[in-house]
């Protein structure tokens, strides 16, 4: 048996159950356990995660690609089932007991008590990839023209409501621009 296959199961089955209000609440164990467990960069991971946000589809597909990375087809396909099985087994208990419970009253509680949690978890998530994103992996300095675009994106988001994939694509050539 191929241990790095048998751990990376093992990790990402791990992260599946912990992804408490999505899979961005994950992304900073994510990113540490590949980072340091399995010799993906700092970069390699940013990179993949940029390429889950602009891929159709759900952005978590990005495991699949982690996956791949570190120990091809066959660690894609086995990411890919340790991190979306457990979590959507464990929705659909969840749920039959969300149904059953309808009418008590902790499960008001339940739903109160978990969404700071959930939100908590996401900003974390958020924090994560902002870092890499926003510092230069070769010596630390901050990346003054990523600053500056993540908060005019910011901003235009805050203002109107504009499709994502128009602000991906033009912020990708103002870095491009103003980077190079």
């Amino acid at each position: 048996m191929n241990w790095q296959l048998l751990k990376l199961g093992l990790v990402f089955m791990m992260l599946s159950v912990l992804a408490v209000g999505g899979g961005t609440a994950v992304l900073p164990e994510m990113q540490h356990a590949t980072v340091h467990w399995f010799n993906l960069t700092d970069k390699q991971f940013r990179d993949i995660y940029s390429i889950g946000q602009v891929a159709p589809g759900p952005n978590m597909l990005m495991v699949l690609l982690i996956g791949y990375r570190l120990a091809g087809a066959l660690g894609a396909a086995v990411v890919g089932v340790a991190f979306f099985l457990p979590d959507c087994a464990l929705t659909l208990a969840a749920n039959r007991l969300w149904i059953h419970f309808s009418g008590s009253p902790w499960r008001q509680s339940v739903q109160q008590g978990l969404a700071p949690v959930a939100i908590g978890l996401m900003f974390a998530g958020t924090w994560a990839i902002a870092k890499l994103s926003l510092v230069h992996v070769s010596d630390g300095s901050l990346d003054v023209a990523a600053i500056a675009i993540a908060t005019v994106v910011t901003a235009v988001l805050l203002w109107r409501h504009i499709n994502p994939g128009i602000l991906v694509l033009v912020g990708g050539t103002a870095y491009l621009l103003l980077a190079h």
